[in-house]
């Protein structure tokens, strides 16, 4: 057996099955609100900017359009957005937030301290991790 070829040898493995559970953890915390993760996080951007290109907001969460458009066609039809055209270029998709969608922040805001409650890393090994993530995703931007 190749040992570069073990399981137990890969960094993607761990880093997958991290991700998977994780977001299995956020399912219950985000369903009374009729939210995915992805939609969470999409609606993250949104409080923060307000407004932003579709392909911006790809480019921040890592998705493409094939994936953002249905989603976002969805949380339009929850009242938590709307997308329009660029008045200066209509190939570009804008979408904004709604008073709805910002109303919808004040009732997930627990969310992100229910979670750190799950994860098992005090503040500093939490920190380590986040820097360490965040390098890793510079080198496939």
């Amino acid at each position: 057996m190749n040992e570069r070829l073990k399981l137990e040898n890969q960094l993607c493995f761990p880093l997958y099955a991290c991700a998977k559970e994780v977001v299995r953890a956020y399912t219950p915390l985000l369903e009374p609100w009729g939210l995915t993760y992805t939609q969470y996080i999409a609606m993250m951007v949104l409080w923060e900017h307000k407004s932003i290109s579709v392909k911006e907001l790809g480019k921040l969460l890592f998705l493409d359009s094939g994936t953002l458009t249905p989603m976002l066609k969805k949380m339009e039809r929850n009242g938590w957005l709307c997308r329009e055209r660029s008045h200066d270029d209509e190939r570009v998709v804008i979408i904004s937030i709604t008073d709805i969608g910002e109303a919808l922040q004040e009732k997930v805001a627990d969310v992100p301290v229910k979670m750190a409650q799950c994860v098992k890393l005090d503040n500093e090994e939490a920190m380590q991790l986040y820097v360490l993530l965040h390098k890793m995703m510079k080198t496939f931007i």
